[in-house]
């Protein structure tokens, strides 16, 4: 069991919300911060440990910063990511490039800076070296193990994913940029997305650290690190556990020794690159019911929609729901809690158990933290929630500002249409 706590009392966000009303997306840096050092200290039982965050999950150079404090580096897919990352300090190797369908110019901005290039396709070895006139010294390739590896309902089976090399791809492209003049070598696979089985991720180690020995014994290359990717859950449902770190450290050791360790790779280097885990739990989607709706079923109508947070919409995903200031009142209503998009997937919850709602009660969407503010969007002119940051002095900051109607139309042109003013 998970217990779904919130960081405020109902008093502190009804001052908050004075301040700025809802929606909004709340951050507890205390939080991020210890989950960020048992995530460092599980790991740390492998030889140069880093983890890159993954930037997508909550692109805000506030959390960056943070993180990068704790030691972390960032996984970019994107020439805007590159440039986030750079300006709160990650350059270099501590920046992990994993594109796919990869623009020139955005493979020449990560090399500028540095980055470690994860080449997604063999293909992409002539498209690099012709957009940089030369083939990196460090180079990696991510791996699709194909009918090898089972993979899940988010990121689908990597026989049908569009992600990386097969395996006879795999020698082929290392033996292929070693003559190119490639010097050092990386191993990257993704193959599954919100997993919350621990051994998923050792039997995938198992699978990296001898394909790593393959590829030695095959092409002379000596990977230096192997990335694990991400994919490590976290438990949306309170009936859910979360994943035990320590397990998977201990696991992924045990197969590390016993098989890099023999073919003289026991100095191999292991990164993972998780965004959910490591700030999902610590984010909030807070919003206030504004209507109710009684019909063939009972809604509760919120004034954030999906264009807030479409993972339920988008995947079917569950998210807690809880009431300030009512979590121990019966649950003995049933809701569908919905906003106001022009579309009957924007539910929050569907026909969900849930205390007496009141028009007015705030309503506060948890593990929120990751693949949340990052994924909205404009649909039907809504303006995207801002975020704020409960620092560990228990200040809260605003990080990023809720979006204005002015924002919505700064890209448009308006010549020939007259004065338009906002």
């Amino acid at each position: 069991m998970t217990e779904k706590t919130f960081p405020l009392t109902k008093p502190e966000l009804e001052a908050l919300v004075k301040k700025y009303p809802t929606p909004f997306y709340l951050y507890d840096e205390g939080a991020m911060r210890e989950n960020a050092r048992r995530f460092s200290a599980a790991f740390s039982v492998f030889p140069g440990f880093c983890e890159y965050y993954a930037v997508k999950a909550c692109p805000n150079p506030y959390i960056l910063k943070i993180l990068a404090s704790e030691g972390f580096g960032a996984d970019c897919s994107s020439l805007p990511e590159l440039i986030l990352s750079q300006k709160v300090g990650l350059t270099g190797e501590k920046v992990m490039f994993t594109s796919n369908e990869t623009p020139e110019k955005e493979f020449i901005y990560a090399n500028l800076m540095g980055a470690v290039i994860n080449l997604d396709d063999i293909t992409h070895i002539d498209y690099l070296e012709k957009a940089l006139g030369t083939i990196p010294e460090l180079i990696s390739f991510r791996y699709n193990p194909g009918p090898l590896k089972t993979g899940n309902v988010l990121i689908g089976n990597p026989e049908e994913a569009k992600y990386g090399l097969t395996r006879p791809q795999i020698f082929e492209a290392y033996a292929d940029v070693k003559k190119r003049g490639a010097k050092r070598f990386g191993l990257h696979t993704m193959v599954a997305s919100n997993e919350l089985n621990p051994d998923y991720f050792i039997e995938t180690a198992v699978l990296l650290f001898e394909l790593a020995v393959e590829v030695q014994e095959k092409t002379g290359v000596s990977v230096e690190f192997i990335n694990m990717g991400g994919g490590i859950g976290i438990p949306y449902k309170p009936e859910e556990t979360a994943i035990d770190y320590d397990y998977i450290a201990r696991g992924m050791r045990k197969a590390y020794d016993k098989i890099l360790g023999p073919a003289g790779l026991g100095e191999v280097k292991i990164f993972f690159e998780c965004g959910r885990p490591i700030t999902g739990p610590y984010g909030w989607l807070v919003t206030q019911a504004i209507h109710e709706k009684h019909i063939y079923r009972e809604y509760i109508g919120v004034d954030a929609s999906m264009a807030d947070l479409m993972r339920p919409g988008m995947y079917g995903a569950y998210h807690h729901l809880t009431v300030l200031g009512k979590e121990k009142a019966p649950h003995d209503q049933v809701y569908d809690v919905v906003g106001s998009l022009c579309e009957n997937c924007d539910k929050f919850a569907v026909q969900r158990s849930l205390p007496k709602i009141d028009i007015g009660d705030f309503i506060i969407i948890h593990d929120s933290g990751a693949h949340g503010r990052a994924m909205g969007f404009n649909y039907n002119a809504k303006l995207r929630a801002g975020e704020l940051l409960l620092r560990e002095d228990g200040k809260i900051v605003e990080i990023r500002r809720r979006e204005t109607e002015a924002d919505y139309f700064a890209t448009l042109d308006f010549t020939g249409l007259g004065k338009f003013e906002v």
